[in-house]
């Protein structure tokens, strides 16, 4: 692991002191940083090659994709390896931690190889069964992603076990982390194979479009589908609760020095409980949205 310590004194003002709590010792997980910082490189280089190589895969531009996945294992990596740092315990216990991190980072590396591979061969890598060597490949995929959300359930555990300190940022990160792997699951939801696919199989099992083909019209980039249901607005929005939650509890604390009420540690923390529940609706409801074939923004 890789410790940074904060060089600032803490001052005896309460939002200040909390904040310097938080930011004293820093704790990285180095296989993972190691991934995240992979991932920057290839999602700037994937990003170039949306515009300069013409190609097209499944009505998308052919390095969309590796981007997208390149984007999303940056921010998770970068993600679960500070949580793993705020894990606390006995020396077995951090050696649990660290190696379901290490396990992760493994894992998330394989996928995007494959990922990057199929786009330089021109092919999809999802849900791909239409020759022995696609269907190996799409089962490595599937073992390598059930293997990395399998990972984060140690540290899920470890992290509901350690004092993270103050209650609406240890509500934040436990939450964060709990609707994450909520997300994650949601990602199986896409695997089976539609009825069109079992009327008239054409070597591809599972869509992420529910109630059309996949490549149709979609929202910029994200590739969303403005027709149709579309799965991967759930996973995307249940996965990103590790970020969005824990960074909404640090706005609630770097707000305190401009409100007084939110100096104190209750009304963080009834704040913060609204927030995890209204996350919770949206991803339900966008779940619900996507299974009933309802675009989310519908052009």
């Amino acid at each position: 692991m890789i410790t940074m310590t904060d060089l600032h004194s803490a001052t005896h003002s309460p939002s200040t002191t909390l904040r310097n709590a938080a930011l004293r010792r820093v704790t990285w997980h180095r296989p993972l940083l190691v991934v995240s910082l992979a991932m920057a490189a290839l999602a700037v280089w994937s990003f170039v090659g949306i515009f300069v190589d013409p190609r097209i895969i499944t009505g998308a531009a052919l390095w969309a994709k590796p981007f997208k996945f390149a984007v999303s294992v940056f921010v998770y990596s970068l993600s679960l390896s500070w949580l793993i740092g705020l894990v606390k315990g006995s020396r077995r216990v951090q050696r649990v931690a660290w190696w379901a991190g290490t396990t992760a980072a493994v894992f998330l590396a394989v996928e995007i190889v494959i990922i990057v591979a199929a786009a330089a061969a021109d092919t999809t890598s999802h849900f791909n069964v239409s020759t022995p060597l696609q269907t190996a490949v799409w089962a490595v995929m599937a073992v390598s992603i059930v293997v990395v959300w399998s990972a984060a359930v140690p540290v899920a555990v470890l992290l509901f076990r350690s004092d993270l300190g103050d209650a609406a940022r240890t509500l934040a990160i436990r939450s964060g982390l709990i609707i994450a792997l909520i997300g994650m699951g949601l990602a199986f939801l896409m695997t089976s194979p539609t009825a069109a696919q079992l009327a008239d199989y054409h070597g591809i099992v599972g869509a992420h479009t529910v109630g059309l083909p996949d490549g149709g019209p979609g929202l910029p980039l994200l590739g969303w589908s403005t027709v149709g249901g579309d799965l991967r607005i759930p996973h995307f929005v249940g996965m990103h609760a590790l970020q969005i939650i824990p960074l909404i509890a640090a706005a609630l604390e770097l707000l305190s020095t401009r409100i007084r009420a939110l100096l104190s540690p209750g009304t963080r923390l009834a704040v913060m409980r609204v927030v995890v529940v209204a996350y919770l609706a949206t991803l339900v409801f966008v779940t619900w949205e996507a299974l009933a074939g309802i675009p989310l923004i519908r052009l």
